[in-house]
């Protein structure tokens, strides 16, 4: 059941001040000395110091804070190609996401473009404004291109979260799954439901964290990814096996994971009871899954199931994700997020859920514990800690890989974060300042 109507949701949207989002002043502007500070002639210090150390900008202005959320519209949400102007609601939400989460500044930028090296030559030359950037929404196969592109030619963090966020979230509940069900990631057989930005990116994170290509069977719109197709792209054919599949229900028997990123109604109940003992399941398809909670347990009870879903447990929710992994790579300074970076995201996550949640996790979600197992594996996004565990792990994974252009003290990092975050929120009254932060 919807928990809002249409005109609620536009009425959220446009009352008051149009949009989620606007942008503040930080430093106190009611003199005239500060605004000659602010401005002319004050301004030009600052400006004389940057020109001197480009670096300077990070102590100067909001550069370490500010992240770019950069798309075109061509693959919004569940709703495909429908334009950057009506994809601008989602961007701005990511935004709000960013700020309340982790208190990551952001600049929404909504770009009538579709050709992907135009794109790229776009952002790059943003680059002197940003600390990172979010690219969203942009569809496959083009956003591998324009995010390798990137990744190669710019001196800061770049990060496609639909590719990489659902692949860190899951990848933490594939974690805590495994350690439950007592098998090694390496020895589990995975059958994926998609072929697209976030399925591939998923599958090539699983691989990073154990699993073995050759027990990976892949299903696109056309069927299995066999090296018998000739219609395969470059980054599906990464996934084409020798071994030929004829169908999805043939490669579910005996398989001990499904990732599922594709539409509803893909997976049957017997294809469910066809799985190994414990199986796992990811079924992401958004807004309903490729097989519903209800129906993966009434068909194996013993099976671990997770969805993009808040009403049932263990939601895969990227928010989980991007806005912790951003804050700690800005601040350390970082010139890229790498895979080690978005492994020590996953464990982090995975660690966490294996923490009791606060009372006013339970409170918000209407139940009365939350604690590691079965219906369990992936913390809720309303847990505080988060910024706490994931960005101190990230950031002490970009000091370790050498992609840190700053060290940080992690014991007194840490503090840090959890005063920031509690600083943040009540400048910004969040969720009307129900829940609070120890320090």
């Amino acid at each position: 059941m919807a928990l809002f109507t249409k005109q609620e949701a536009l009425d959220y949207h446009s009352e008051g001040r149009p949009g989620k989002i606007e942008v503040v002043p930080v430093k106190p502007c009611a003199t005239q000395k500060h605004l000659s500070m602010a401005y002319s002639p004050g301004v030009a210090e600052s400006c004389m110091a940057i020109h001197g150390d480009k670096d300077l900008a990070y102590k100067y202005t909001g550069r370490g804070n500010l992240v770019a959320v950069v798309s075109n519209g061509t693959a919004v949400l569940g709703l495909g190609n429908i334009g950057p102007e009506a994809g601008k609601p989602v961007m701005e939400g990511k935004g709000v996401l960013f700020k309340v989460f982790a208190d990551v500044d952001v600049f929404d930028i909504n770009l009538a473009e579709t050709d992907p090296d135009k794109i790229i030559e776009i952002v790059k030359a943003l680059e002197p404004t940003f600390g990172g950037i979010n690219l969203e929404d942009i569809k496959a196969p083009e956003c591998f291109y324009i995010e390798e592109r990137l990744k190669e030619e710019m001196n800061i963090p770049v990060f496609h979260d639909d590719q990489h966020g659902t692949a860190i979230i899951s990848g933490a509940g594939l974690i805590n799954a495994a350690e439950i069900t007592g098998k090694k990631i390496e020895d589990m057989r995975l059958v994926v439901s998609g072929a697209g930005a976030g399925a591939i990116a998923c599958t090539k994170f699983y691989v990073s964290l154990g699993i073995k290509p050759e027990n990976i069977a892949m299903f696109d719109s056309r069927g299995h990814l066999n090296k018998s197709r000739i219609d395969l792209n470059e980054q599906k054919k990464e996934f084409a096996t020798a071994k030929e599949y004829k169908n999805m229900a043939e490669a579910m028997k005996g398989a001990d994971l499904f990732l599922g990123l594709s539409v509803k109604g893909m997976v049957t109940k017997d294809m469910v009871k066809s799985m190994a003992d414990s199986p796992i399941i990811f079924a992401c398809a958004n807004p309903d899954p490729e097989i519903t909670y209800t129906d993966a347990k009434e068909a194996r009870p013993d099976c671990i199931m997770g969805t993009g879903r808040s009403d049932f447990p263990n939601q895969v929710n990227n928010v989980l994700g991007f806005p912790f992994i951003f804050r700690g790579a800005l601040d350390v300074n970082a010139t890229t997020i790498n895979e080690e970076m978005k492994i020590a995201a996953a464990r982090a996550i995975a660690d966490l859920a294996k923490e009791p949640a606060p009372d006013y996790v339970c409170e918000a979600f209407g139940v009365d514990k939350l604690e590691f197992g079965m219906d369990y594996i992936i913390p809720k996004p309303l847990d505080l800690r988060l910024i706490e565990w994931e960005s101190a792990a990230v950031a002490k994974a970009a000091m370790e890989t050498g992609v840190a252009r700053k060290k940080l003290d992690l014991d007194e990092y840490r503090k840090e974060l959890r005063e920031r975050l509690a600083a943040s929120r009540d400048r910004v009254g969040t969720f009307g300042g129900t829940y609070s932060i120890d320090i």
